[in-house]
């Protein structure tokens, strides 16, 4: 028998390597810490808690809809289902531009897709981090999508809250909100 290549020998670490991430203990719930993805929309810089989405999608086609509604880019299919696709930019507020290049699954039902112009990354931010709104302290519900800000080493960013998102784009387009999907 031969002696391992040089790729051998590291096809045989990535196994190894791999293997042993089964073994480790999955990461549990942290209180103290939010996973955060850093997005911008409208050339503005925004943050979404991850556990607040199910998968994020650079590039995905979208069927356009005509309709009156500016902020409904139109539809895209994920994995046998049709999910209604908005720019987030246009509800924020912001001037509708160029075309978003990314596009986050909401968590949760029914199916809501958010396009964004551009993903900064994944940041880990402390609980402390986070700067609450006046309304939010004083147990006014809030309006809006965003919820708080979080500091990071760029700047602050300003929250955005899915299902608040997810009951105003229902409240755009003349639906009810049903009672699982209040608002957090």
């Amino acid at each position: 028998m031969t002696a391992p290549t040089k790729v051998g020998r590291r096809l045989l670490e990535l196994r190894e390597d791999f293997d042993r991430s089964f073994a480790e203990p999955a990461r549990g719930h942290d209180e103290e810490h939010l996973e955060l993805l850093t997005i911008r929309a409208g050339g503005r810089p925004y943050a979404i808690r991850l556990s607040q989405t199910s998968g994020v999608h650079p590039d995905r086609p979208v069927t356009a809809l005509p309709g009156p509604q500016p902020a409904l880019l139109g539809l895209a299919g994920f994995a046998g289902a049709v999910v209604p696709v908005y720019d987030l930019a246009a509800l924020l507020g912001h001037p509708v531009g160029e075309v978003p290049r990314w596009l986050v699954l909401a968590a949760g039902t029914p199916p809501l897709g958010l396009a964004f112009h551009e993903l900064d990354g994944h940041v880990r931010a402390a609980v402390s981090d986070i700067v609450r709104e006046a309304g939010e302290q004083s147990g006014t519900p809030p309006s809006g999508s965003l919820r708080g800000l979080v500091e990071l080493p760029g700047g602050s960013r300003p929250i955005v809250d899915i299902p608040a998102t997810r009951a105003m784009v229902h409240a755009l387009a003349g639906h009810t909100q049903a009672r699982d999907e209040e608002p957090r």
